[in-house]
């Protein structure tokens, strides 16, 4: 009864879905205010018929109620009860579900919180927004329903993805997700104000926070990816250049340089065309993503489906609200006329800059995961893996590390750049410094780790420049005094900014420097990795609550100290008769230890893989400042206030 209430809610959303879409719009351009005011109860209806539809099928879940064909196929009766909500969306089906509750989840949140707008671009927002969930409910319903039954339930299920059955990809899949599907809203505020033929500072303004909310989910959702690629997979990496791993890298990219890009909107009215050709791509990219995870186009261990006929309904989304939105942007573009000048060295040129490197980036990502399908459409076999993206990517990060901090100090319109590197010297002299004493420790490495160091501390310490110097002149306890009154911006900014410093020398560290031994030993054998001494004491066979582990305890040892006792298992789940490798890591401040025991061997002994992975956990700390960085920002009360402003301004103004 429940699985069918769910399925009937479903139902229900897309028909608000539908009038939700349609009935502002036409509101909005008759001014009919009653039908305008329409989208926000709508917006409310939609997102709680499809909250019951989603708790629906995590009930099916829970109870395990194996005559709901998707618990069958992805859920068992052992399996601890995180696995069994995670099991929700990790499968096709399932994440498609909370894929169109998260975006009915943000077009409620503006129908709520969105009093500052005016009337008419807010009914526009909610209607553009509404047909997204119409597309995505459509594909659910006809193609991709979550709630079919069996006829005849078996005892038991199948089974999650032993892979998928771990606290990171238990949240990895959300957070993506609010990452994705939340430039849906800095999408749908484009194409509004394309339709309502406005862009201007309090646009910039409004969409900013919805662009900033999305990239701080995407910056989690693809830290907690690596995190678990790295701990979990065995093979000791944190990124893989995999297609659905770039899939969600390339909406980062173009969501960052939204973010910047809005800011000239909102400072200084200029860069109103590309702004809103950012968001439009940014959106895009997602949809991209969503085709290669779900349309078997590409192979991929991420990849959710390989169905055609769900591909094709996907690539039409895809070419639809992209497609459509660009033929809109090229019919508004003399309502984007830019209203304020800068002159080559500003803030807005550095801006711009920033601009160029995150798109062309990110395009250079694309290019690289398409290409082989390229070349099979050639009947030619290509395969693009991570030497093609480290050199043609890491050029861009190099350049953009060097301008970023000179970029930020720089004031708007226009600028003398000697004062700012005046500034900057403290900062460049320490990096120098750094560059030189790594490269003075290594002896025959590579330039990575020495110039990758340079850049971070340049990122970091620049970051620390620029915030000190927003505290004015005076007395040091002064400008202290003021550094905890400076705006959530200007500290977001700092974070966000060192963030990504912090996070590049701890990928050139673990790059440059890691050390990696694999060796058949022996119960009681000590071997040595590095300055480590590695002893694997005992091998053992336990029983999980859904899995047989055969564990490893190996004692780590430095100086004849013991540091670390790791217990390295490799699992295998009987109802799907598969095998997992987990990694045993003792992680330091400095330097992990990592471990991986494999198979024994017909001589005797066991193969067991040792990496020593410097400053890895930076790359994740990293992260985390980066996100903190974005939440800071996110709370800035300014926002609000300006926004306010701009409604009293703007209500009642014709549009153009």
């Amino acid at each position: 009864m429940i699985t069918e209430l769910g399925h009937f809610a479903l139902i229900l959303a897309l028909g608000v879905a539908v009038v939700q879409t349609i009935v502002p719009l036409i509101g909005a351009h008759k001014g009919w205010n009653s039908w305008m005011e329409m989208a926000v109860p709508a917006a409310t209806i939609q997102f709680l018929l499809i909250s019951t539809s989603f708790l629906a099928l995590t009930y099916a879940f829970v109870t395990s109620d194996f005559s709901v064909r998707l618990v069958t196929l992805n859920s068992h009766s052992a399996k601890p009860m995180l696995y069994k909500i995670s099991g929700v969306w990790g499968n096709h089906e399932g994440s498609m579900l909370l894929w169109v509750l998260i975006i009915a989840g943000f077009g409620a949140t503006a129908a709520w919180f969105g009093q500052n707008l005016p009337r008419t671009l807010k009914a526009r927002v909610l209607a553009v927004q509404s047909s997204i969930a119409v597309a995505f409910l459509a594909f659910i319903i006809f193609t991709s329903n979550p709630f079919l039954r069996l006829a005849q339930p078996p005892f038991d299920g199948q089974d999650l993805n032993p892979l998928l059955q771990d606290p990171g990809l238990a949240f990895h899949p959300p957070f993506l997700y609010l990452g994705y599907v939340g430039l849906s809203m800095a999408f749908s505020f484009a194409v509004a104000a394309l339709i309502e033929g406005r862009i201007d500072a309090a646009w910039g303004r409004w969409v900013r926070p919805w662009t900033l909310a999305a990239w701080v989910f995407l910056t989690i959702g693809i830290a907690l990816g690596s995190w678990w690629a790295y701990y979990e997979l065995g093979w000791g990496g944190f990124w893989f250049w995999d297609p659905v791993e770039n899939a969600s890298f390339m909406p980062w990219l173009f969501a960052a340089a939204l973010l910047h890009s809005a800011i000239v909107v909102e400072k200084r009215e200029s860069l109103k065309s590309w702004t809103i050709l950012l968001a439009i791509l940014a959106f895009g990219f997602s949809l991209i993503g969503t085709f290669i995870v779900r349309s078997g186009v590409i192979t991929s261990v991420h990849a959710f489906a390989s169905d055609p006929e769900r591909g094709v309904f996907i690539l039409f989304i895809l070419l639809f609200f992209t497609g459509g939105a660009l033929t809109l942007f090229a019919a508004r573009a003399g309502a984007m006329e830019a209203k304020g000048v800068f002159g080559f060295v500003s803030r807005e040129s550095a801006l711009v800059v920033n601009n160029i490197l995150l798109a062309v980036s990110s395009f250079v990502v694309f290019v690289g995961t398409i290409w082989p399908l390229v070349g099979e459409a050639f009947d030619r076999k290509i395969s693009v893996g991570a030497p093609f993206f480290e050199a043609a990517f890491t050029p861009f990060m190099v350049v953009l590390a060097l301008v970023l901090p000179i970029g930020a100090m720089l004031p708007w319109k226009r600028a003398k750049i000697g004062r700012v590197v005046k500034q900057l010297v403290p900062a460049l002299v320490l990096s120098i410094a750094i560059l030189a004493l790594v490269w003075a420790m290594q002896t025959g490495k590579s330039a990575l780790g020495p110039i990758g160091m340079f850049l971070g501390t340049w990122l970091v310490t620049g970051s620390m420049t620029d915030i000190f110097s927003r505290t004015g002149r005076g007395a040091l306890s002064n400008r202290l005094s003021r550094l905890t009154r400076l705006p959530g911006a200007d500290w977001g900014k700092f974070a966000a900014h060192a963030g990504l410093g912090i996070t590049m020398m701890g990928i050139s560290g673990l790059m440059a420097w890691e050390v990696e031994d694999i060796r058949v030993a022996q119960i009681g054998e000590t071997f040595q990795v590095a300055e480590y001494d590695i002893t694997l004491e005992h091998v053992g066979r336990e029983q999980g609550p859904n899995y047989i582990s055969t564990m490893a305890t190996i004692v780590v040892s430095e100086n004849n100290a013991e540091i670390a006792v790791l217990y390295p298992e490799k699992r295998v789940y009987p109802v799907q008769a598969m095998p997992t490798t987990e990694a045993a890591i003792s992680n330091g401040f400095w330097t992990d230890i990592y471990v991986v025991i494999g198979d024994p061997q017909e001589g005797g002994g066991w193969a067991v893989r040792t990496f020593i992975k410097p400053f890895a956990n930076w790359i994740w700390a990293g992260s985390i400042i980066m996100a903190l960085g974005g939440i800071f920002s996110l709370f800035d009360r300014r926002f609000r206030v300006a926004a306010g402003a701009a409604k009293t301004r703007m209500e009642g103004m014709p549009a153009e």
